[in-house]
């Protein structure tokens, strides 16, 4: 008995040995992202359980920005069409197929008024790849800093880290959202490479203004000159054209020349499975050519190249059309309307499809945990850089919005009657 206990325990050793070992073998950051997945994606998982669980109906899900809307009956014309080249499917160039990143250059020279040339387009695997190749472009060092604006999409973090360098934080003022531009130029000095700014922002659905973007410019000309080298700003858009109430998004690269942009067309023609955009640039960006040229080593490096082909060509041959965002706006203004009416505090968005709450309890993940426990899922903001808030994602079906009010309701009367 001894003798088989004996031999019982050095196979639990060996086998705790074995799997110590080969764990040792596995890059621990990696496995760490993997295993510990965003709060955004640990309440959606959560909630396709509870959904297969309960029913669709028990289940009010606010948190993936996953558009409702359907894309543009253009798209679906479009890509009928491109399906009957029989070449559609092959391989394009590691930076996008040449015709495509004409195509794009032309129309965006057109919008805004500049002149892209097709050698400083990127067509990429979506905004995200846009950002980690650019950012692995612009990262040296170890040494070396991007800066975000509170609140961020945490994922900016992954991104910068990734590369190597740091992620530099830099925080808003909580009356309106604003850049608190004395804690930013506190932040700037000569590691700084880069500042990202998203507008509309994900996830308050601010814009930024057209002053606060051209103090952000002069900080930043007057960093350039006293640390003698570019500090670029990366601006992120994938919402660019989901806004509300006439606000304009002002065009960054007209008013700071060091001005590189990533986009997606997730959002604007609800094609976020597609995952297909572009990382742009004009020529008169400092160091326009071996940036450019640093892109496609680090799309080579990460792996990759080559967008999808069937989107590229989409995306080149579609006009000027988005998908209908009124619904979101519908969804906004009733959120908006019964929060605050029962007591919440609320951040009216500008644009995108989310509505920026402060929690009604110190701990934004408590209450959270808290809604969940009525099939309410919304998104605690600790991880966007804003403890305390919540991220409510409004593109949902206008139902999801009816049905969760009563929950909205009952936890308003829960916590913020007793303050």
């Amino acid at each position: 008995m001894c003798i088989f206990a004996y031999n019982y325990i050095l196979i639990i050793l060996t086998n705790f040995k074995s799997k110590f070992i080969l764990l040792s073998m596995i890059d621990k950051k990696m496995l760490k992202l993997g295993t510990e997945r965003s709060a955004i994606r640990e309440l959606f998982e959560y909630g396709n359980a509870l959904k297969k669980e309960k029913g669709d109906g028990a289940v009010f899900d606010f948190t993936l920005g996953n558009p409702s809307v359907l894309p543009p009956e253009e798209v679906k014309a479009s890509l009928v069409s491109l399906l009957s080249d029989e070449k559609i499917h092959c391989y394009t160039s590691a930076q996008g197929a040449e015709n495509v990143r004409i195509a794009m250059a032309d129309k965006l020279s057109a919008r805004f008024g500049v002149n892209y040339s097709p050698d400083r387009i990127i067509m990429t695997v979506g905004a995200a790849a846009s950002l980690a190749i650019l950012f692995k472009a612009l990262v040296s060092s170890e040494n070396e800093e991007i800066i975000v604006l509170k609140p961020y999409f945490p994922e900016y973090k992954v991104f910068i880290e990734s590369t190597g360098g740091k992620c530099v934080e830099v925080d808003f003022n909580e009356d309106d959202l604003s850049v608190n531009f004395d804690d930013l130029k506190s932040k700037i000095n000569e590691n700084t490479v880069a500042v990202v700014v998203n507008s509309p922002n994900n996830p308050t659905g601010l814009v930024y203004s057209d002053s606060d973007l051209r103090r952000l410019a002069e900080i930043l000309e007057e960093k350039q000159r006293q640390f003698s080298h570019p500090i670029y700003i990366v601006s992120d858009e994938p919402y660019r054209e989901v806004v509300f109430d006439g606000v304009t998004v002002p065009f960054v690269p007209k008013i700071y020349k060091n001005t590189i942009i990533t986009y997606s067309y997730s959002k604007s023609l609800s094609l976020p499975g597609e995952r297909i955009g572009y990382i742009a640039m004009l020529d008169d960006v400092d160091l326009a050519e071996p940036i450019y040229y640093a892109c496609l080593g680090a799309m080579r490096s990460n792996g990759y190249v080559c967008a999808p082909s069937l989107f590229q060509r989409l995306v080149a041959d579609l006009p000027e059309v988005y998908s209908d965002t009124k619904v979101y706006e519908k969804n906004r203004n009733t959120l908006l309307s019964h929060l605050e009416k029962w007591g919440y505090k609320c951040f009216k968005p500008q644009g995108a499809f989310y509505l920026f709450v402060k929690s009604p309890i110190e701990s934004s993940l408590e209450f959270s945990n808290e809604a969940k426990k009525y099939g309410l899922l919304v998104v605690p903001a600790d991880t966007f850089g804003a403890s305390g808030y919540l991220r409510i994602a409004t593109c949902v079906k206008p139902e999801t919005v009816e049905g969760a009010l009563p929950v909205f309701k009952l936890l308003a009367d829960k916590f913020i009657s007793k303050n």
